[in-house]
């Protein structure tokens, strides 16, 4: 009788709807019987909001369908739901209980007009993976050839069609009765969520996504996208080639055919750096179950239901707003911000300002030399936090690529433990920032503004992504004498320029009158040599002074 239930429209959109009442209930009520939040009150609530995703979760499991994918939406929302709440749903696995092999039958014989042994000389009638769209079984074709056929779920579109309607009514609640409609674009996020989930019910786009990484990876040495079979794919089935391999954190298999785990950690590093760093498409479910590996260590990635994609604007906003983090330009910031729709409209966008640089100040100001992989988790959940009470909501894109970069970092440390990501990171960080290809160069923004005394921040962080290696001490006092001594020596460069110069006009003036007199490169040539002098003098004072300070500090 439950199992028929699920699938009766009003029983699914009540329980849906009942239990996001009841969590709104509960926290509200909460707020109202708590109005000191000291540590114990933290506590209770996020004793509560684990128990409330936890309920979710087996609710989710019990009903399938568009919970689990919207489970998993959620668990890459950092900028809408609190920590606790996305740590129970990161446990949420797409795994459900199969369908009878018959309703799987039905389907392929269905969309492909003909019986199945017209097209197979077999097929295992026990599902290999079940999850919640679609079941995979394993056949082979007429002449023999293994193949993964994905069939969709039974009933599973009408399930969907339901479950947005529950979605849609939780949604407009969440928009009229509570703070969220003022913090995020409850409509907008309600679109994203539909297309996003749908496109994933069309088999026909998991193919050409399939066929386009195939292309896109095909130079990658180390790394198998499995072949598609167009003629036997439709919207409700989608067959591919058969891959022998086990899951890539499978340590018992790479040790039984000695496979080099960092090798391995390597080509998954620089899979996922051409991936979420450039213009294209990614992908935004890059869990363990979707990477294979084969006997002889070439990493095998499959399923590309789940993708998001970087626009080339968006890739070069994103170097855009990096750069104004270095260079300490955060109209810059904001600027790339608004370019990526990450701000919502009513922003304040002065206050976000103010509040990102004394985010950012807190972690870099000086610390360049300690930052590592535990800054990088504080700086990250800090940022999340922010993102999380700001007024700024980010695209579903960018969601799951965060997501996505999260997972692989996981698998990454699984597979190879020693792995230290800033040393990998650095040298493609650097490579990012000031490639050719790109119209946003750092080199090219730091060449034009040499002149501005402030860079001296960002040209030391230039030269950190250059020389990690080196020992150098931050503090307020050396900044300082580092900004000046950039300054004079800057100035001191340029009045010898300025005296090359009118020197030069000078003495082709006398041989050729290139100018209508002498005067002027007389003029031009003093005002240099008197630079030179001045900012040379002020330079030797300078030094003297922090070499006369070091000897009363010894």
């Amino acid at each position: 009788m439950g199992k028929r239930l699920k699938y009766i429209s009003i029983y699914r959109i009540s329980i849906i709807v009942w239990m996001a009442l009841k969590f709104l209930i509960q926290i509200f009520w909460f707020e109202k019987r708590h109005r000191i939040w000291d540590q114990d009150t933290k506590r209770k609530w996020e004793e509560m909001l684990a128990k409330q995703a936890e309920e979710y979760r087996r609710k989710a499991v019990l009903l399938g369908g568009l919970l689990i994918k919207f489970g998993q939406f959620l668990s890459s929302r950092g900028d809408l739901l609190p920590q606790s709440f996305i740590k129970e749903l990161e446990g949420l696995v797409d795994r459900v209980e199969p369908v009878p092999f018959k309703y799987s039958k039905q389907t392929m014989e269905e969309d492909w007009n003909a019986p199945l042994d017209e097209y197979l000389s077999n097929i295992k009638e026990d599902s290999i993976a079940s999850a919640s769209i679609g079941e995979v079984y394993k056949a082979h074709l007429k002449d023999g050839t293994p193949v993964a056929v994905k069939v969709q779920r039974y009933r599973v579109r009408d399930t969907f069609r339901m479950d947005f309607k529950a979605l849609k009514i939780v949604f407009w609640m969440l928009n009229k009765f509570t703070v969220y409609g003022k913090k995020a674009d409850l409509p907008a996020l309600y679109r994203e969520v539909v297309r996003v989930i749908s496109n994933e019910l069309d088999f026909t786009m998991e193919l050409q996504n399939g066929n386009h990484f195939k292309k896109r990876f095909a130079d990658f040495e180390d790394v198998y996208i499995p072949d598609y079979y167009s003629d036997l794919s439709t919207k409700r089935v989608l067959v591919m080639e058969w891959i022998e391999g086990t899951k890539i954190t499978d340590l018992s298999f790479i040790k039984k055919n000695n496979i080099d785990r960092e090798k391995i950690a390597r080509t998954l590093f620089d899979l996922c750096v051409e991936q979420f760093l450039y213009a294209g498409m990614f992908h935004s479910d890059p869990h363990p179950g979707n990477l294979m590996l084969k006997e002889d260590g070439t990493v095998v990635v499959i399923d590309f239901g789940m993708v998001g994609e970087i626009k080339n604007e968006d890739a070069n906003s994103i170097r855009k707003m990096i750069q104004g983090f270095i260079l300490d330009d955060y109209d810059r910031v904001i600027e790339s911000l608004q370019e990526m729709d990450f701000l919502l409209p009513d922003a304040d966008t002065e206050k976000v300002k103010k509040l990102l640089k004394q985010t950012t100040d807190m972690y870099l100001d000086g610390n360049f030399d300690k930052l590592d992989a535990h800054m990088m988790n504080d700086m990250l959940g800090d940022l999340q936090e922010f993102v999380k009470e700001q007024p700024i909501q980010l695209p579903a894109d960018y969601a799951f690529l965060g997501r996505a970069t999260s997972i692989i970092v996981g698998v990454l440390t699984s597979v190879y433990p020693q792995i230290d990501l800033i040393k990998w990171g650095r040298p493609v960080i650097k490579e990012w920032m000031s490639g050719e290809a790109s119209s946003f160069s750092l080199y090219k923004e730091i060449a034009k503004e040499t002149a501005r005394p402030l860079l001296s921040l960002p040209r030391a962080l230039v030269e950190y992504l250059e020389d990690g290696d080196k020992e150098r001490e931050w503090k307020s006092y050396h900044q300082k004498n580092h900004l000046f001594h950039q300054y004079y020596l800057f100035y001191t460069f340029l009045s010898l320029v300025i005296a090359g110069i009118g020197a030069a006009s000078l003495y082709y003036t006398l041989i050729v009158p290139v100018l209508p007199t002498i005067w002027i490169g007389s003029i031009v040539s003093g005002v240099g040599v008197l630079g030179f002098l001045v900012s040379s003098f002020n330079h030797l004072r300078m030094l003297k002074r922090i070499h006369h300070n070091r000897r009363n500090e010894g």
